[in-house]
């Protein structure tokens, strides 16, 4: 069932990714913004990395994100590969 949110551009839908927020439309949830924003991508920038996003679509899920903390941090977590499944030479060993 998809549920809105007070965020014009992100909604939950309990059949897509278990009712993790994602953006309208898509299947992108909102950590995958965060966590390329983490990397120090710059907002505008995002939607170069992610084409089917718009740069409107991107600052709603920051500013879903900033409202919501713990909730994407623990999305974020449970969603975290583990160290020891990266291929060394990914991690630059």
């Amino acid at each position: 069932m998809l549920q809105m949110t007070q965020h014009r551009y992100i909604v939950s839908d309990n059949q897509i990714l278990s009712g993790e927020p994602i953006i309208d439309g898509t299947r992108t949830p909102v950590r995958a913004i965060v966590e390329v924003w983490r990397l120090g991508v710059l907002p505008e920038e995002i939607p170069r990395h992610l084409p089917h996003l718009t740069l409107a679509q991107v600052f709603d899920a920051l500013s879903y994100y900033s409202d919501h903390r713990d909730e994407i941090n623990g999305h974020i977590m449970r969603n975290r590969i583990p160290d020891e499944l990266i291929d060394p030479l990914v991690r630059g060993l």
